[in-house]
């Protein structure tokens, strides 16, 4: 019986060689696995991130994994980045035979990206030497240092390459590379040559196959998919193509047939694989150090600070607590429910080895605390936890609202508890540094993540390589649904289906989009996660530089593998809000001397259920969609719990739910439960479940289960697989019996935990954010102009979202007054009770060094005193005519005199500021120091009439973005509350509407019938949105659809673009 040929594949190239690879990395072990080959490599261009999925996959899959990377040698230092310099760069193959030299790759890949990085990430030889330990390296492709001379003729040089190279990595780790396109000329050159060198210099070969797709047939997918990476067509000739090669995973037999001659080289990959053996130890935690005083452990000093956390939070006395090496309860004098609490969760905390791990967290939420920064209340689980709540990590009282530890830290499933932290965006970047200095700068690095073509940009993508039209292919794209795969779509969507069936174009389009829908498109850095790590970062994970950003450095591995690898991934999230919430708090108290601590404040003021009632909630957390108003209106709010249960079940599907816990509320409807032991349960939310944690409580007490078992429970519904689902429903239905629950009735409760699995939300997570959202409400409710102004501020590059805040302003009373040289600061600023002034930073063609230097000599001088008292302290700093018409335009003068007149004058002004900066440059002064104000010009200005309102509002449009002194629409404002407002629209409340509103801009394009139509921008008082007229609706209307006019439209509204834009159907002119 003929043995099967032995081969593995050593080059290959997964999706992770982005915009290069096809192959993603489960199929591409499968696919080795299916062609008899036990082990594969991966060698993505510059980088690891696939190493950690190909290890554990290979493991899954039962062959070997070999870590690898396609590195670029550079022909100088790494150090050299002149663009003028004549470098080379060639490829090399590099191999991890054991532990050392994966360490040691992870190091090169570093370095290459931290030290190297010109166009490529590049190693030189000296850094090759230094960390050749443990690597087996390949000459590579015709890319190669080895290959590039041969093509070249440099054949004098090919002897000293391969002994370099010998003696860089020992002459038994180092192989000539042949590959197996031996059609094709230059490889048929190389191939030659390599075979004479290998006898010449004694240096073995290897055959290997550069595989960048799995089979032959990806060819054609392979080539759309670097056109896409080189912005080219397909069509297109003079690009990168690579289709007269096969770069498929071929089979050892394909491998032996073209190298009959050469079979060693064949089975060298297979000698090469055997020798490659790295265990990389997937799920031992590796938590970093925390440095506890003297005398403590980690364990010891936990319970202090829990101690300490007692009295603080409590007012419990801890006198007696002083053993901090035992469990809390028994040395008490007072007996409770929190300190026998507390000794079962820091029992499980530090059985499990997490003691660290919260110190660490608390260290740093504590630093952000003391320094004004604001953190939330809590996020997911971790607010189930006493300790956290001890440890001041938390805020929410897990016992106050009934939350469940075992929902944060299973005691029967070994898994790192998880954090998430959530800082006042603007400042999270604090937070990071300081947890990058306490720890070293060496052992923390936010994380990469990877975007995928996803099933419509990959039409878009491929289209354009294509060379289809933009518009044939945005169709297509948007008859698929939102977050469906392509297949999914092709089953579901009848018009995508019947284009695919009739249309040969669209059909090829689709059939490669799939081939590429999935692929790893791009890297980037990771909104919020962050690893720490005991030991420098370069001993575990390969690093580079951000994206476009030299002075981030993240992670070559993505969270997931982060969290194999068992170290401390955390994530710190900015939130919006608690900016708004900072804000707002640090404005109260300059404008009323106030200090307010908002994780203090009562839960049920008055004033806050009465603007929840009422659905007065923009800007209040959670609680802002019109959907989400018309609940509470419905609801009217009364206590706090209201606002966790909302939070809750304002989601897809939940949300059927609502109408019944309202009306079980009021008395409406009758409270019924499935079984009388569900009510002490399911009491609070009037019969209707709503938290994860219900389930779990009647696990517990209706069947007998640890609240251990019941997460376990919880988490094995919430997979939906049958073999699970069995067993648990057998355990439960058997501990109901048990507790004399009769069969019938244990199987009806049974079948209420689907339901819990589908829309049951997390109890923590809702009390966490329902304090956010109270926060707010309580801010809103109490400060509403100081609310408003930050609000505006946290707003103020999202132009739709700040002109609906202003109409906002306007119907609350607050009145939004034009830029001010004598009030305002760069941004929104208080200037009293109801009035809130735009900052000059909002100016249009002022710059940030002229605000500044307003900003600075206002508070210098005490103010401007005239028209000349500013022109003397600003003239000649960076000021010219643009900033000043820009000023005057925007009403930052109108202190002074109105806008008309100033801005006729405008060169008068600027003459009399180039004399005042000359005058203040020859430094004339008098005997005593004081400037001679005898040399000063009087300033003069010609009296012209103001302009006309429309004028002025036009002006404040143009260098605010907005009407802020009035607005065209005032006089129509009866007509226009008949009307749908635009943000009624928005929000989707009404598909078909008449809508009162001012034209925008307007771009009028030709269709491919040569019809005209119409795109255009329409506002309100309320906000804005495109709108669109077809050619019959256009040519009714094209003499009044015009940039300006104030018009009714009636339409309706379209989606499926998956942004929101009016149709419009008929318009006529509003008077």
């Amino acid at each position: 019986m003929k043995t099967k040929p032995q081969f593995v594949h050593l080059h290959t190239h997964s999706d992770y060689s982005l915009l290069d690879g096809l192959s993603k990395i489960p199929a591409l072990v499968q696919r080795a696995k299916d062609l008899g080959m036990n082990a594969v490599a991966v060698t993505d261009h510059g980088n690891m991130y696939g190493a950690i999925e190909l290890y554990k996959e290979a493991k899954k899959q039962g062959i070997k994994p070999i870590i690898g990377m396609e590195g670029y040698v550079t022909s100088h230092t790494m150090q050299d980045k002149n663009p003028n310099i004549n470098e080379k760069r060639w490829h090399i193959i590099l191999l991890a035979k054991d532990n050392t030299g994966y360490k040691n790759l992870i190091k090169l890949s570093t370095l290459s990206h931290l030290e190297g990085f010109y166009y490529k990430p590049r190693l030189d030889k000296e850094t090759l030497a230094k960390y050749a330990e443990g690597i087996i390296a390949l000459s590579g492709c015709l890319g190669g240092e080895l290959g590039s001379a041969i093509l070249e003729g440099r054949m004098r040089d090919t002897k000293k390459i391969i002994e370099e190279h010998k003696a860089i990595f020992g002459k038994e780790n180092y192989y000539l590379e042949v590959q197996h396109n031996i059609n094709d000329p230059e490889q048929k050159k190389v191939n030659e040559a390599i075979f004479a060198l290998s006898k010449e210099t004694d240096t073995p070969m290897v055959a290997t196959a550069d595989s960048h797709y799995l089979n032959k047939d990806d060819q054609n997918a392979h080539d759309i998919l670097l056109a896409i990476q080189t912005g080219n067509t397909i069509k297109e000739e003079r690009r990168m193509k690579l289709t007269h090669l096969d770069l498929s995973i071929v089979s050892p037999e394909e491998m032996n047939q073209a190298f009959p001659d050469h079979p060693d080289a064949v089975s060298n990959a297979q000698k090469i694989a055997d020798r490659c053996n790295v265990e990389i130890p997937l799920g031992d935690y590796q938590l970093p150090h925390y440095e506890v005083p003297k005398g403590y452990t980690a364990a010891s000093y936990l319970r202090k600070q829990c101690v300490l956390g007692l009295h603080e939070r409590y007012g419990l006395d801890t006198s007696s607590l002083t053993d901090y090496d035992k469990d809390i309860a028994p040395q008490s004098k007072e007996k409770n429910e929190i300190l026998e609490r507390l000794d079962y969760e820091l029992n499980i905390i530090i059985r499990m080895g997490y003691e660290a791990y919260m110190l660490i967290v608390a260290d740093f939420v504590i630093w952000a605390k003391d320094n004004k920064i604001v953190v939330g209340p809590g996020r997911g689980s971790a607010a189930g936890s006493l300790v956290s709540y001890l440890l001041n990590i938390t805020n929410i009282d897990p016992i106050k609202y009934g939350l469940i530890f075992e929902r944060f830290l299973n005691p029967d499933r070994i898994s790192m508890p998880d954090i998430d932290l959530d800082f006042a965006d603007t400042r999270r970047d604090e937070v990071l540094k300081y947890v990058s200095d306490k720890y070293g700068k060496e052992n923390v690095a936010q994380i990469i993540t990877f975007g995928t073509m996803a099933a419509r940009a990959a039409i878009r993508d491929v289209g354009r390589a294509l060379d289809y039209e933009y518009q044939y292919c945005d169709r297509i794209s948007k008859m698929i649904p939102f977050m469906s795969s392509l297949d999914n779509a092709l089953q579901n969507v009848e018009e995508l289906k019947t284009i695919y069936a009739t249309d040969e174009q669209a059909k090829m389009l689709i059939d490669n989009a799939r081939r590429l829908e999935g692929v790893t498109r791009h890297a980037s850095t990771h909104a919020c996660g962050v690893v720490i790590t005991k030991e420098p970062l370069t001993e575990l994970i390969p690093l580079q530089h951000a994206t476009k950003d030299t002075e981030t450095i993240i992670t070559q591995y993505e969270m997931h593998a982060i969290e194999d690898l068992g170290l401390l991934k955390m994530d710190f999230l900015g939130l919006k809000n608690l900016t708004i919430i900072e804000n707002t708090l640090q404005e109260v108290h300059k404008t009323h001397g106030v200090e307010i601590n908002i994780e203090t404040v009562d839960h049920k003021d008055a004033k806050v259920y009465e603007l929840l009632q009422k659905g007065d909630t923009t800007g209040v957390f959670q609680l802002e969609s019109g959907g989400m108003r018309r609940y509470l209106k419905d609801l009217k709010p009364t206590e706090f719990e209201d606002i966790v249960v909302m939070i809750s079940l304002y989601r897809p599907g939940p949300m059927e739910l609502i109408p019944t816990y309202i009306r079980r509320k009021h008395g409406q409807e009758e409270t019924t439960y499935d079984h009388p032991r569900l009510e002490p349960i399911l009491k609070n939310t009037y019969g209707v479940g709503v938290y994860q944690e219900q389930m779990m409580q009647i696990a517990r007490d209706l069947a007998g289960f640890t609240l251990a078992e019941a997460d376990t429970l919880r988490k094995a519904i919430g997979k939906k697989i049958k073999e699970l689902l069995d067993e648990q429903e057998t355990k439960i239905i058997s501990g109901m019996k048990k507790n004399g629950i009769d069969k019938k009735s244990a199987q009806k409760v049974w079948s209420l935990f689907p339901g819990f699995a589908r829309y049951g939300f997390n109890r923590s997570h809702a009390v966490s954010y329902a304090e956010i959202a109270y926060q707010t409400a309580y801010l809103k409710a109490h400060y509403p102009t100081e609310f408003m102004m930050a609000l505006l501020n946290a707003e103020a590059k999202h132009i739709d979202r700040l002109s609906f805040l202003l109409h906002e302003a306007d119907m609350h009373s607050i009145k939004i007054l034009p830029p001010s040289i004598q009030e305002s600061g760069a941004h929104f600023t208080t200037i009293k009770e109801r009035e809130v002034r735009f900052g000059l930073a909002a100016i249009k063609n002022v710059g940030s060094n002229v605000v500044d230097l307003i900003i600075q000599k206002r508070e210098e001088e005490g103010g401007f005193s005239s028209l000349e008292h500013f022109l003397q302290c600003i003239g000649g700093r960076d000021f010219n005519k643009k900033s000043l018409e820009a000023l005057i335009k925007a009403g930052a003068f109108d202190t002074f005199d109105h806008r008309n007149k100033l801005l006729y004058n405008v060169e008068a002004l600027l003459q009399y500021a180039k004399q005042q900066s000359a005058l203040r440059n020859s430094n004339q002064s008098s005997l005593f120091g004081e400037a001679d104000s005898s040399n000063a010009a009087h300033l003069t200005l010609k009296d012209i009439p103001e302009c006309s309102e429309i004028e002025r509002l036009d002006w404040e449009k143009e260098l605010l973005g907005f009407f802020v002194s009035g607005h065209p629409l005032k006089q129509y404002q009866d007509k226009i509350q008949q009307c749908t407002s635009i943000r009624a629209l928005k929000q989707h409340q009404f598909p078909s509407a008449r809508v009162a509103a001012l034209v925008g801009s307007t771009k009028k394009i030709i269709t491919k019938k040569g019809d005209p139509m119409l795109f255009f921008d329409i506002e309100d008082l309320s906000g804005k949105i495109e709108a669109i007229a077809f050619p019959q609706t256009f040519s009714r209307h094209q003499n009044i659809l015009m940039e300006g006019k104030v018009l009714y439209l009636d339409g309706r509204i379209d989606t499926a673009s998956g942004e929101t834009k009016f149709l419009c159907s008929n318009a006529a002119e509003l008077t």
